[in-house]
């Protein structure tokens, strides 16, 4: 029997940055880091420095520049063509004078009293952040979390090459925590060539898995990878959403066939936009195809449901180099007897099981179970206990 030949996908752009310095390099950084004008680092762009420093952003080496700023708010491409379509940016902390930061000189970045990094300054701006919110998020409305974001920024900008010497502590969940080097070697050592990933920043329900091992039936791997960054008030602590991702794989998942790490960047927001961003980091990690399922990294009704979806179709397959997986909505069906959805149902709205987050959130502060037609009752259990508890 002939051996099933071993390949890997590339990184968006050839190759895996790597902006971790060690060595004579990193002492001679140190050195004078504590000399430098310093710059506070918020919660998103600790997710963003973590990301930049080990390949998960490739091909960027930095903070953009105006220059590659303008051209994905513009083009949805960085300036020599790459698609990318989310600006990754440094603000000055409001309040804070912005004079003391200069074109070709270098800022130390701090996190609670530790210089994680050195900005090697080459662009300065003041950026347009409603047009921004406008192009990126489709709503200048101040209900949007990423409108807020903008809001509680600065209005000057930072873009430059970055020397990281450290990446942020985390208190939490360390163990699922693989730079894209490290899930590379893993899906290796398992031998798979193809990858799915699933993008969540919730709790899976029986929807989700549905999707999830549809996917699973034409490829070698699954690769679930929660969001652990930054996320807005009301959404399940990431470690509650662990737990109830354990059971899940303990008792209804191929062991050998599935893996779980954590992606720490912070949620924008930005629905269709941020879907060709997961999807172009997840390359980075190693992933040859990719989960769209409804309404991708949306909030409230600022997007289309299946917006996320045809913004695909906007990108040259061959530069996007990840195959998307385009989900409809996912139910149980009290008829059929299993899940389901509307391309493979033929009944109606009155036979699927759907349950709204409020809703289930109502359920489970009452001491209620979703039904399992919603989600594993070991899954249920994980939640209604971190409820009781105020989680």
């Amino acid at each position: 029997m002939t051996e099933k030949k071993l390949t890997q996908i590339k990184p968006h752009g050839g190759t895996l940055v790597n902006l971790m310095v060690e060595g004579d390099a990193k002492q001679a950084l140190l050195a004078t880091a504590d000399t430098l004008p310093k710059l506070e680092l918020n919660e998103r762009e600790l997710a963003d420095i973590e990301m930049l420093a080990t390949g998960a952003m490739s091909p960027l080496d930095g903070f953009m520049t105006e220059e590659i700023y303008k051209s994905v708010l513009d083009t949805m491409h960085l300036p020599h063509g790459l698609p990318w379509t989310l600006p990754i940016t440094l603000a000055v902390k409001q309040g804070q004078d912005a004079s003391i930061y200069s074109e070709g000189t270098d800022v130390a970045l701090v996190h609670d009293g530790t210089i994680l990094g050195v900005l090697h300054l080459t662009s300065k701006w003041q950026p347009d952040k409603t047009a921004e919110a406008k192009t990126i998020l489709l709503t200048n409305d101040e209900a949007h979390p990423g409108v807020q974001y903008l809001n509680s920024i600065g209005d000057t900008y930072l873009g430059g090459k970055l020397s990281v010497f450290e990446k942020p502590k985390h208190e939490i969940l360390n163990d699922y925590r693989l730079d894209p080097k490290e899930t590379h070697v893993l899906f290796k050592a398992k031998g798979w060539s193809t990858v799915v990933a699933f993008q969540t920043r919730n709790p899976i329900h029986r929807a989700h898995e549905y999707l999830q091992k549809t996917a699973l039936e034409i490829v070698d791997g699954l690769l679930i990878h929660p969001l652990v960054g930054a996320t807005k008030k009301g959404d399940i602590p990431a470690d509650v959403r662990m737990d109830c991702y354990n059971v899940l794989l303990e008792n209804y998942y191929p062991k050998d066939r599935v893996a779980i790490t954590v992606f720490p960047a912070a949620m924008r927001y930005a629905g269709p936009r941020e879907a060709i961003f997961h999807a172009i980091v997840r390359k980075n990690y190693g992933c040859t195809h990719f989960i769209v399922g409804r309404d991708h990294a949306g909030v409230g009704d600022y997007y289309g449901t299946y917006d996320a979806q045809y913004i695909f179709d906007e990108f040259d397959p061959a530069a996007l180099d990840i195959t998307p997986l385009m989900f409809e909505h996912a139910f149980f069906c009290k008829r059929c007897g299993n899940m389901a959805s509307q391309k493979t149902c033929p009944h109606g709205n009155e036979d699927h099981v759907f349950l709204s987050g409020t809703k289930v959130r109502a359920m489970l502060e009452e001491g209620e179970l979703p039904p399992p037609t919603f989600t594993r009752p070991e899954v249920a259990e994980v939640l209604k206990k971190a409820y009781q508890k105020g989680e």
